[in-house]
């Protein structure tokens, strides 16, 4: 095992906390579109203006700033709608906080790799873990500037850091550089600037447990009535009694609707969202609620019944049953995906894949999936694989993050556990120990199925090779015991091997003639069968 890292101990994924449903809201009014949006636009501007004196607060932020703006927005809202507001800011600034630690992590490892590059002699061949000198001189010209440019990069992330500036746009960076490819985007300004100021818009409120129906701000009756409250300056709009505005449409979430109504009637706490789709011209609106801690099962009580080991690739799923004794059982499935096109069809693949692979799973009777604990953060330099650009794709393709997420919530609504797994060196000692001797006429196995068994071993906590070394080539034991052997307390191991008749040994067999008596075993197939087996099968756990 020289030179071979150390694996990590597999654990079982902790469950979901959180829900969330989405219902679109039919049949408005041109009144009920044109206040939506008068509540988005106020509130939006509220929202841009309290993002940037958070920003401008920096380190410096704590209980008294963000009160005072609170403060300032209750003026020109409610204090419910100014709490909502600040509360998504201080998300919002946090999650740059963390965008900022990873992008700086980015830089040092870039940097680490060409300064190690750099020093290497050219033409230098690299290892498994460390990549080699450049080609020519022009190439480590390049590098060497490149390694200049990520530097003033670098100090300028770390200084921006400690100074606390975060860089932060309402609406998404992505979406306001399409601003300059509207050509290429394939639309007008016209229709670039809906999109941009509908995503900028800000129609949300937190729910509130003890309150009626679990929300004041986004009321959402049994029967289905939405209401909002409106702001100050619009209170003019209002259509019902307390500032109120009731919408036309009606509600009936149909996933989760039972769980919804629950809460709702219990009056606890349900946040809403609601959002114009500009390319559709549908609006929505988005209940979301918390769900107390589940409380996972022990790695053993998975392990009860098998496992199914799956292995993720770049267009499917290749998944293997395991027995708790690490035997695998029947044949492997794949589940094929599709992640080309739009962010939507890339979802909806991996949702169907993961459906397919839930559903199979209960139908086997396992308690428990096996997954890899995939991470491709240091895989996806530049500098670590410059030349390798169909590699890097293929691992920046593949949605690691929320696919482990989505796993994990599908899995948890079956009753079903995830167990998270180290994935170092699964596809070659799967390949290695178990592709070959699966392989049948009938049976074709491939390295990803192979690398299913291996990941569903692991979660089982057995070793991922199927048996122990071969036999040494001659007879002796001088080079170690065999795979095969009875153990060191079984009474006459060494004794020759018994009659197959109640005649003695050497006497007259049945037929009158006389034969030899039964030689010592020589090799391990001609083992006496009342020997007890050290390991017995091949199938068996090593």
């Amino acid at each position: 095992m020289d030179g071979l890292r150390k694996l990590t101990a597999s654990f079982v994924v902790p469950g979901p906390c959180g829900v969330a449903v989405r219902d679109r809201l039919k049949h408005l009014t041109p009144q009920d579109e044109k206040v939506l949006r008068a509540v988005g636009e106020h509130q939006g501007a509220l929202a841009s203006r309290d993002l940037r004196a958070r920003c401008a607060d920096g380190l410096e932020h704590g209980a008294d700033t963000w009160a005072s703006r609170k403060r300032e927005l209750t003026k020109e809202s409610s204090s419910r709608i100014a709490g909502a507001i600040t509360k998504a800011t201080h998300d919002q600034w946090a999650l740059a906080r963390r965008c900022q630690a990873a992008h700086i992590q980015k830089l040092a490892a870039g940097i680490e790799t060409l300064r190690h590059r750099l020093s290497l002699p050219l033409g230098e061949k690299g290892t498994k873990r460390a990549a080699g000198g450049y080609r020519s001189k022009s190439e480590w010209f390049r590098k060497s500037r490149r390694l200049a440019a990520l530097e003033d990069r670098h100090t300028a992330a770390v200084a921006d850091r400690q100074a606390g500036r975060v860089r932060v746009v309402r609406g998404g960076k992505r979406l306001l550089n399409t601003r300059h490819h509207l050509t290429e985007a394939r639309l007008t300004e016209d229709e670039w600037r809906q999109r941009w100021e509908a995503e900028r818009w800000f129609i949300a409120a937190d729910g509130e447990s003890g309150k009626r129906f679990g929300n004041e701000t986004i009321r959402v009756t049994p029967d289905g009535e939405v209401s909002i409250k409106l702001p100050v300056p619009l209170a003019h709009l209002a259509n019902a009694r307390h500032g109120r505005y009731t919408l036309t449409a009606r509600i009936g979430f149909v996933h989760r609707g039972a769980e919804w109504a629950d809460r709702i009637e219990a009056n606890r706490a349900v946040a809403y969202r609601i959002h114009l789709d500009v390319e559709r011209g549908r609006w929505y609106l988005t209940a979301s609620w918390q769900r107390p801690v589940i409380q996972t099962i022990p790695l053993e009580t998975a392990r009860a019944r098998g496992m199914i080991g799956v292995d993720t690739n770049a267009d499917h799923f290749a998944a293997y049953r395991l027995d708790r004794h690490g035997n695998p059982v029947g044949e492997p499935h794949r589940f094929g995906y599709d992640l080309s096109g739009t962010a939507g069809h890339r979802d909806a693949q991996i949702r169907h894949a993961l459906t397919r692979l839930i559903n199979w799973a209960v139908r086997a009777g396992v308690a428990a999936i096996g997954i890899e604990d995939l991470d491709f953060t240091t895989e996806k330099t530049r500098e670590k694989h410059g030349r390798r650009k169909r590699f890097r794709q293929l691992i920046s393709g593949m949605p690691t993050a929320k696919l482990k997420a989505r796993l994990v919530s599908m899995a948890a609504e079956h009753g079903l556990s995830v167990v998270a797994v180290d994935p170092a060196y699964t596809s070659r000692w799967g390949a290695q120990h178990w592709q070959k001797p699966l392989t049948t006429r009938h049976r074709k196995m491939s390295r990803h199925d192979s690398a299913g068994i291996a990941i569903g071993r692991r979660a089982l906590g057995h070793p991922v090779r199927r048996r122990t070394a071969p036999p040494p080539h001659d007879r002796s034991d001088r080079a170690g015991h065999r795979t095969a052997q009875a153990g060191p307390g079984t009474r006459g191991r060494e004794g020759t091997r018994p009659p197959t008749t109640d005649r003695p040994p050497g006497g007259p067999s049945p037929s009158g003639k006389r034969k030899r008596g039964t030689s010592a075993s020589n090799t391990v197939r001609d083992a006496p069968s009342t020997h007890r087996w050290v390991q017995d099968s091949l199938m068996h756990t090593g």
